[in-house]
């Protein structure tokens, strides 16, 4: 956004917060961040108002915005579906409009009085990374005899130091055997995940893609690295872990039966998923063992996930208007919403 020529009021990286406990320290900041939000948009007067994620600031933001008689879009909609399906109210109040990344999520909001259209999800037609393995090897001096699994313990610190541990556990469970690739995402500092590895032999590389698309295998926490393997088509198993307090206080509102966003996608479960209790070193192991030899259960995993990528794609066009990719896609749909129109039919001369 910022290279398409967004003016960065609030960074979204100073609101990412995992889990219900995790968030109260945090919420002063947020406040702050929330209020300046809003005054920008009273100063800038915008004549429409598009909100992506982040539904704990979002339905507020959402909220301000159309007590100002703005239209409001979002896309990449709250997964109200998975808990708190109470709280579909809030679109219903405050959304003109919602764009789905995920196919399902159409006909749920649908049904509860939602305008909601599902657009595509912005990875499915990810293309496959234009690298040779001998390439990668020689830059990140991997050993090409070897297996390659990549390890992805999430994007947030907490995140990394809740699931990172175990997983580099189970590293050395496997053995000496494999290579072990760790993609540092943006969010995360170099030296941070390195003082948890400490010693062990584990390849920092700069970009997930890559690691996924040479890799046999993945230890993927849940979360969009889970949708980026099932792009890859790498088998993976799915770890979860957040603070006790906060699985106690969540668990009984979740209302979907599986955590992996590919399992729930595919309406069945593709992939292995230990969360909480259940994730363990040896657990990980184990099902890390299932689906590394060729076999069975390692074809069943990839079909499961080739299915999983079809369903993400955006919905076929006609012959006049063919599939588009998704962010084009909502774009499209935002310019013709009859609210933006309107509003911009009343201006003397039409804002960007």
């Amino acid at each position: 956004m910022r290279a398409a020529g967004c003016d960065t009021v609030v960074d979204a990286n100073d609101l990412s917060v995992v889990g219900i406990t995790e968030i109260l320290s945090r919420l002063p900041k947020i406040y702050s961040l929330y209020r300046h939000l809003i005054e920008e948009a009273d100063k800038r007067r915008p004549d429409l108002a598009i909100v992506i994620d982040s539904p704990a600031f979002n339905w507020r933001v959402a909220r301000r915005m159309k007590e100002r008689d703005l239209p409001v879009v979002y896309y990449v909609a709250p997964q109200f579906w998975a808990w708190r399906q109470g709280r579909v109210r809030l679109l219903r109040d405050y959304i003109d409009k919602a764009l789905v990344i995920f196919p399902f999520e159409e006909k749920f909001y649908r049904d509860r009085g939602v305008d909601a259209t599902f657009v595509g999800h912005p990875l499915a037609d990810l293309p496959q990374p234009a690298v040779e393995r001998n390439n990668y090897a020689a830059e990140f001096r991997l050993d090409t005899a070897k297996p390659w699994i990549t390890l992805m313990p999430g994007s947030r610190v907490k995140e990394v130091r809740m699931n990172l541990p175990t997983i580099l556990e189970a590293a050395a469970q496997l053995g000496q055997g494999y290579e072990f690739l760790l993609p540092i995402a943006p969010t995360l500092d170099r030296a941070f995940v390195q003082s948890l590895i400490g010693q062990q032999s584990i390849t920092l590389v700069p970009e997930s893609l890559p690691a996924l698309w040479l890799s046999r295998a993945g230890i993927i926490a849940s979360g969009t690295a889970t949708v980026e393997a099932a792009m890859m088509r790498t088998p993976f198993v799915m770890v979860y872990r957040v603070s006790p307090l906060t699985y106690l206080l969540g668990k009984p509102r979740v209302k979907v039966p599986y955590f992996a966003m590919v399992n729930l996608i595919a309406s069945e479960q593709v992939v292995g998923e230990l969360v909480q209790q259940d994730f363990t070193a040896q657990n990980v192991v184990s099902r890390l063992r299932e689906i590394l030899p060729d076999g069975p259960l390692r074809d069943r995993m990839l079909q499961g996930l080739a299915e999983v990528k079809r369903r993400l794609r955006a919905p076929e066009g006609s012959t006049e208007s063919p599939a588009q990719p998704p962010a084009d896609r909502a774009a499209e749909i935002i310019l013709t919403l009859p609210s933006l129109l309107e509003a911009r039919s009343k201006q003397p001369e039409a804002r960007s």
